[in-house]
């Protein structure tokens, strides 16, 4: 495990800090920091020098100022459930926790909005607003622990996200602590129509991975819940069959609310765990789900049907109940969780790449995993080409932990040479910085620099992230030296 870099906080900032925000809302012992030396990517870890847990802005402003008077790193974290290394405190820091700012403020039915604290799970807006017939329409697989403020950070995407957009399609403002302390909204505010002037620093800040301050508040635009849905789960032989599905769909001029592909490999894996009635056999499912108006919806889940046997599917199950078509999404959603009976670790990737490309990058995938001898199964947003394989091995064995960051590696590549990106919605974290030379040219990085000096010129707001160069301690950890 990589030891921090930076000192132990000093007496008088850590009675400071208990003096803002409570002594119960400060972790500190070495034991205890441990749950934080890390997120969902678990190759890397660092503990931080503290981990502050408040309760309000006021708090939040506070303790940013003074992590700014003493000059120490800060690191916004929500859930943890980044598969990045985002939220990595690479020399350590003050980490500010924001899972106790949890609050539904508001909920404007009437304009189809709600502010609600960064800390807020993603799914507990849905929750909140159903009964009204509305939603939240960003739906990451890990909804039910990621909060707002991370996918603010990541701009998240999710199945449905094909017909309805990822996160900045859904945030219209947002409340933020600035690194020096100073509170500023972007956006359009709780109490404004939506039309704002002048730069678009809210869709700035979307995706900066929170190293341009700490986000507090956001208000979120709600959709209305469809009028009717078709779900279908289409069962072919290949993966190739699937994939040509997919781009036939779409050249029909049919958008779904979601096209998600699973392989035989991670089938398998959600039928040992969730026993939903997927066949062990297949090459690959295809999971289409339709929704808007009842009138239409018909002809147009007629027409996927005939596309699917069009492209050789022996079967097309439509779901007949809404708890068939809700099991059917949580065997989904749970994949990355079924993977933990089949092997002790996973390495999930992100990239993306055409539609039409799907099968090259399948049949590029299967070759890789044969190529380091490591069993790879995909699971991935079909719809938009955002493709997540997930590289099995065991962190016990130094020799497969190089293996399977060497197979990310290439597979990240291979779709940055299919004409696409090493991210789709997890970020670049720590991860994927020796990544972006190879996507973007110096002048753009460049840009990129510039804009996050213009929020934090000091780079103290979690630093080490995505940028090349930017790492330090973490270059030093025996796994990475392991894997090189």
């Amino acid at each position: 495990m990589t030891k921090s870099c930076v000192a132990a906080a000093s007496p008088a900032f850590l009675e400071a800090v208990r003096q803002i925000v409570g002594k119960e809302n400060v972790i500190h012992s070495a034991a205890e920091l441990l749950v934080y030396e890390c997120d969902a990517y678990t190759l890397e870890k660092s503990p931080p020098t503290l981990v502050v847990l408040p309760n309000t802005t006021a708090e939040v402003a506070a303790v940013v100022r003074l992590c700014a008077q003493y000059n120490l790193p800060i690191i916004p974290r929500g859930a943890g459930t980044s598969l990045s290394g985002a939220l990595l405190p690479v020399d350590g820091g003050v980490m500010i926790a924001l899972t106790r700012m949890n609050r539904i403020i508001h909920v404007d039915t009437r304009n189809r909005r709600a502010l609600v604290e960064a800390g807020v799970v993603n799914a507990w807006i849905t929750q909140a607003v159903k009964s009204h017939g509305l939603l939240f329409a960003p739906d990451p697989s890990s909804q039910s622990a990621c909060t707002i403020g991370g996918n603010v950070a990541t701009n998240s995407g999710g199945p449905h996200t094909l017909k309805y957009g990822v996160t900045t399609n859904h945030v219209l403002g947002f409340e933020m602590i600035l690194p020096d302390g100073e509170t500023v909204w972007l956006g359009t505010t709780p109490d404004g129509g939506e039309d704002v002037t002048g730069y678009d620093l809210r869709g700035s800040v979307i995706g900066s991975e929170g190293m341009f301050g700490v986000v507090t508040r956001v208000l979120v635009r709600l959709i209305r819940s469809p009028q009717s849905q078709k779900t279908m789960l289409g069962i072919f032989e290949s993966v190739d069959d699937a994939s040509q599905t997919v781009s036939d769909i779409i050249a029909a001029g049919i958008v779904p609310a979601a096209l998600e592909m699973m392989d035989q490999l991670i089938t398998r894996a959600v039928e040992e765990a969730y026993k939903f009635g997927f066949p062990l056999d297949a090459g690959a499912v295809l999971i289409v789900e339709l929704d808007g108006l009842s009138a239409g919806l018909e002809k147009q889940s007629q027409q996927v049907i005939e596309i699917c046997r069009r492209n050789k599917a022996r079967d097309v199950r439509l779901a007949q109940s809404e708890k068939e078509r809700t099991d059917l999404w949580k065997s989904r959603k749970r994949a990355f969780g079924a993977i933990g009976r089949i092997s002790p670790n996973f390495l999930t990737q992100d990239g993306v790449v055409p539609r039409s490309r799907l099968p090259e990058i399948m049949r590029f995938i299967n070759a890789t995993s044969a190529k380091y001898g490591l069993r790879i199964p995909n699971v991935f947003h079909a719809g938009d080409g955002n493709i997540h394989p997930l590289v099995l091995y065991d962190e016990r064995d130094a020799d497969q932990v190089r293996r399977a960051i060497a197979a990310g590696h290439d597979i990240l590549h291979k779709c940055i040479e299919l004409g696409g990106s090493v991210s789709g919605e997890h970020g670049i974290g720590v991860e994927k910085i020796s990544f972006m030379e190879a996507q973007f040219g110096r002048d753009s990085l460049d840009a990129m620099q510039s804009l996050r000096s213009a929020f934090d010129p000091d780079k103290r707001c979690n630093p080490h992230k995505m940028f090349p160069g930017s790492k330090r301690c973490s270059d030093f950890s025996p796994r990475r030296q392991a894997a090189v």
